[in-house]
């Protein structure tokens, strides 16, 4: 055990095991209560660890249904080496459907490494860096846009630390085979708090993905998910004789600064007009901002200040000061 967070679990006993991360947590009507962060262990014996984690963020769905279609399959499965797999890392944040916990308003992607003595959401954070990632060769964080965030499927990951992690994380980003990938240096959204990038930073080959996104599940998105993880754990060998498509063409991208991400300047109701995909031009009309209190006022024109692909696109068309409206990337 590490700081308070405790689990039953053997991860070195063969076979199948499932159990929680237990995460203290009192309160007015429960002193001496724990939070359950469900977990599985699947051990085959000698062979490399892979680290399956989803539902980060409460409001993803693909990633938790991507784990929930595997973790059968995996129990009837000859495994040589070990699977961990967390499919609703953040417990209390999935149970609400919410992106942040509502126990302490934490979001989990933000607060690695995180706190022993923390709020519950870092309190898990530091368990899967202190307890999981010293078990862990590889590991994939499977996100998508949320309620949020309508987002192109794209697999991130962080550059390797040398030319061995370097290899590796490349192996990882082949094999998963997300129609788009990109390597970040972690610039905008989470930097090194992610779960991802703290994994980068302990050594390990890891990954992260956006699969889609808005209030209900993709599909496509799910789709994309699963059979990226299928062939990751076939060619590591840790599940040799799992079923996986053989992967479609991938293309290469890189995230363009913040500066060329357009925002909301004003509260109002945001009217896209280009769609996730799709190619623009630096001058490009990419929707319009209407004022709520103000329909005879002409709405507010949005237009893009550079070239590039469109990679995510504000999914609610209420949107405040300050919301990320349009983001984009650029091939390499």
């Amino acid at each position: 055990m590490t700081g308070q967070v405790w689990t039953t679990m053997d991860f070195n006993k063969r076979g199948i095991q499932s159990d929680f991360a237990r995460v203290p947590n009192s309160t007015d009507s429960s002193a001496y209560g724990w939070v359950p962060v469900p977990m599985l262990c699947f051990n085959g014996g000698e062979g490399p660890t892979v680290l399956l984690t989803a539902g980060t963020h409460g409001d993803e769905y693909e990633g938790q249904i991507v784990l929930r279609r595997i973790v059968r399959e995996l129990a009837d499965t000859r495994l040589r080496g070990r699977v961990i797999m967390l499919p609703a890392l953040n417990q209390p944040a999935v149970v609400a459907g919410r992106r942040n916990s509502p126990l302490d308003g934490g979001n989990l992607n933000r607060v690695f490494p995180g706190n022993p003595r923390g709020t519950v959401t870092e309190q898990i954070a530091h368990f899967v860096v202190k307890t999981l990632f010293p078990l862990a060769d590889y590991v994939i964080d499977l996100h998508s846009g949320g309620s949020s965030l309508d987002y192109l499927p794209v697999a991130f990951a962080h550059r390797g630390r040398n030319q061995e992690q370097a290899q590796r994380i490349e192996t990882l980003l082949e094999h998963f085979a997300a129609p788009n990938t990109v390597l970040t240096d972690g610039r905008g959204g989470g930097g090194d708090t992610t779960l991802y990038a703290s994994a980068a930073a302990h050594g390990l080959a890891a990954l992260t993905t956006e699969l889609g996104g808005g209030t209900g599940l993709s599909q496509r998105g799910a789709a994309i998910g699963e059979a990226g993880v299928r062939r990751v754990l076939r060619h590591l060998g840790v599940a040799p004789e799992l079923p996986a498509p053989e992967p479609e063409s991938r293309r290469e991208l890189r995230m363009l600064p913040p500066e060329t991400t357009v925002y909301a300047l004003e509260d109002g109701l945001f009217e896209p007009l280009i769609e996730v995909g799709q190619v623009v031009r630096a001058g490009d009309v990419a929707g319009y901002m209407h004022q709520i209190g103000s329909p005879l006022t002409s709405p507010a024109e949005l237009r893009v200040n550079s070239d590039g692909i469109v990679i995510y696109r504000r999914f609610p068309v209420l949107s405040k000061a300050g919301d990320a409206l349009i983001g984009l990337a650029a091939p390499i």
